[in-house]
């Protein structure tokens, strides 16, 4: 069976190290879905594992030639093979209103729109779990007070539970990525409720981060906040310096406020 050659445009890097791959498949915990979704199979290395653990099994890949590939690699087994975009499936459309898991050696170029994908359905994926490129795996899993504490540490770590697992070298990739990739495993943090105008706290997120060097009163600035309340020490601060639950009280003020959004 022919090989399928790496497309640059696509961010491919398959992966070729099947001890990964297994790892990658053994994060499955089938707690609260039975329903697994691989996005970017590539030619199939990860898929061979998840066949064995699922009979619900969902593959998405955008790329013809590999999509190819992989109905003849598994001709005679059980899956569902979607060629399209990830990004631009409707999920309950696709796959319905039971709970599914998200897995994959994920294109680097889109990987943190996936991850944003994941939280706009959050109420539907439970778990997820796989590779990025490690400097995008730590600022998912990144702590308060660093520079790599960010927008996406801040709203994942919200509504999941994040790991990094382990670090992978180039080697085992073909062709070989420039940089060092990443394993992390997300558990959604369940009977969550965080009593405040979501909305208005992703925006508050993303403001303060677009100008992560000062603070927040200087930040939110267009968010026309009541002058009474931006004397509150909170507004001192810069983004980095407040978890999640900080922001979250934060919306909450300036929801209670009533300022516009």
């Amino acid at each position: 069976m022919k090989s399928v050659r790496a497309k640059k445009k696509l961010g491919q890097h398959f992966l070729k190290d099947l001890n990964i791959a297994r790892k990658i498949s053994e994060t499955l915990t089938f707690e609260n879905y039975k329903k697994v979704v691989e996005i970017g199979p590539g030619m199939g290395v990860l898929t061979q594992f998840l066949i064995e653990k699922t009979k619900d099994l969902n593959l998405i890949e955008i790329d013809s030639d590999s999509a190819a590939y992989l109905k003849n690699r598994y001709e005679e087994k059980d899956f569902n093979l979607i060629v399209g975009d990830f990004l631009k499936l409707d999920i309950e459309k696709t796959f319905g209103s039971e709970p599914l898991a998200i897995i994959g050696n994920f294109p680097y170029n889109i990987s943190t729109q996936i991850i944003f994908k994941t939280l706009e359905h959050r109420n539907q994926i439970p778990f997820f779990s796989g590779m990025f490129q490690k400097e995008v795996a730590e600022r998912i899993c990144e702590s308060p007070g660093s520079k790599k504490y960010g927008i996406l540490s801040v709203l994942t770590q919200l509504f999941y539970k994040t790991k990094l697992l382990f670090e992978v070298t180039p080697e085992v990739f073909k062709p070989k990525p420039k940089v060092v990739s990443a394993v992390i495993m997300l558990e959604r943090k369940e009977n969550l409720n965080l009593d405040c105008d979501e909305k208005l706290l992703f925006k508050i997120v993303k403001l303060s981060f677009q100008q992560r060097r000062k603070t927040l009163r200087n930040s939110l600035k267009t968010l026309n906040i009541p002058e009474m309340l931006r004397e509150d020490s909170i507004f001192d601060k810069r983004p980095e310096m407040l978890s999640g639950k900080d922001f979250v009280q934060l919306a909450k003020k300036i929801g209670h406020g009533n300022i516009s959004n």
